[in-house]
């Protein structure tokens, strides 16, 4: 079970240093609003995340259960990871002006930071495929139901949280290094981490069921 965890850990690390939108709103919210606005913002990405690995939990839970497939599905998620480490190493990284979503609603401050978070991470097409990858890899290693599915996933979305937290809070010192020399490489090295953790995970998928 700490394995599952560390898994998780090691890929929520990963998927903070991704460059796009919601790195830029997040920073541009620390800087604009302070460090608790940004952490809300945040807090409204991670529970899209949330949202989003239980739907895929749900389609693996009907999909998986009693399948003896297991070991196909976990190499088709694996390459989906590959494909999106292939997407980050050769996307072409252009400075953006950050993703402005207006909602209007008579909450508290909180909610109104948190769903801007919440709808940025959530309306992004792209991530319920990947979220829908990595199901498929981890509930091909460990089964589904399984504990140490929960465990690999609250390791992941714990990592973001805490990175992304850690990002707002460091927000001034991140907007000096937001050039596209510098974010073009740290789009590379994580293209290539989510290329290595694809092919490890189908390495043990394949090899160690």
């Amino acid at each position: 079970m700490a394995t599952a965890l560390l898994e998780g850990i090691i890929l929520g690390i990963t998927l903070a240093f991704l460059i796009g939108p919601g790195f830029i709103a997040l920073v541009n919210t620390s800087l604009q609003r302070g460090f608790i606005s940004g952490v809300q913002f945040a807090a409204g990405i991670a529970f899209s995340d949330v949202v989003l690995i239980a739907l895929s939990y749900l389609g693996a839970l009907q999909f998986l259960s009693g399948s003896d497939h297991q070991v196909s599905i976990g190499i088709i998620g694996g390459m989906v990871l590959i494909g999106f480490g292939m997407y980050t190493f050769f996307q072409k990284f252009t400075m953006q002006k950050p993703v402005k979503i207006e909602i209007k609603l008579q909450t508290e401050r909180f909610f109104r930071f948190f769903f801007k978070g919440f709808f940025l991470n959530l309306l992004n097409p792209f991530l319920l495929i990947f979220w829908i990858g990595i199901m498929s890899l981890v509930s091909a290693k460990y089964g589904i139901p399984s504990r140490e599915i929960n465990l690999f996933f609250a390791g992941t979305i714990g990592a973001v949280f805490v990175t992304d937290a850690l990002k707002s809070f460091v927000a001034h010192r991140i907007k000096r290094l937001l050039n596209m020399k510098v974010l073009t490489i740290i789009n590379r090295i994580v293209g290539l981490l989510l290329m290595a953790f694809g092919v490890l995970l189908i390495f043990r998928v394949a090899f160690l069921l």
